[in-house]
């Protein structure tokens, strides 16, 4: 399941055009993503080191999965079948919210994100796929953030931008 174009945004979501991946990292282009967090009954969060070989974020530690969504395709739909390609985990997904980003990373390129937040629950280890993933660990919320203030460079942009606001609004309120 090659996802190798995104969709272009404007900063309300409104689709503009299809742009190759690279491409659009490499042009710092805002873009249409998801990020999916699986939390299992223990309260810990399933998190995954990317495989080594990706084009940016290699062998870096991340959220549970993460991809782009395609043309005319429903973000939260592409989420679900995503989570399942990755990690092998069939689990129903709640939006928590959205947020936009913009940093540079490894290899010239340029995250430049419309990110949708997305929660979900599972207990099973997961079957990861080697094309994507390198390993995976669960990890209690609270070592996982002195973890990233600690060592920031051996996690993801997306993932130590979107893990904090998280669990603030998991705290917050009750979203399972």
């Amino acid at each position: 399941m090659e996802r190798n174009n995104v969709v272009l945004v404007d900063e309300k979501d409104n689709a503009l055009a299809i742009m190759e991946k690279l491409a659009a990292h490499e042009q710092g282009q805002l873009h249409r993503a998801f990020s999916v967090f699986i939390f299992n009954d223990k309260g810990e969060l399933l998190l995954q080191q990317r495989a080594d070989h990706k084009y940016h974020g290699g062998g870096l530690w991340t959220n549970t999965c993460c991809s782009h969504p395609q043309w005319e395709e429903d973000v939260s739909s592409a989420a679900v079948e995503r989570l399942d390609y990755e990690m092998g985990i069939k689990s129903q997904l709640k939006l928590i919210y959205s947020f936009i980003y913009k940093e540079r990373v490894e290899n010239n390129l340029i995250e430049h994100e419309l990110d949708y937040v997305f929660v979900g629950c599972a207990n099973e280890n997961p079957v990861i796929n080697p094309d994507e993933v390198k390993a995976y660990k669960w990890a209690q919320p609270d070592q996982i953030l002195v973890a990233i203030k600690a060592q920031p460079m051996r996690y993801t942009v997306w993932f130590r931008q979107a893990f904090p606001e998280l669990m603030k609004k998991i705290n917050s309120s009750v979203y399972f």
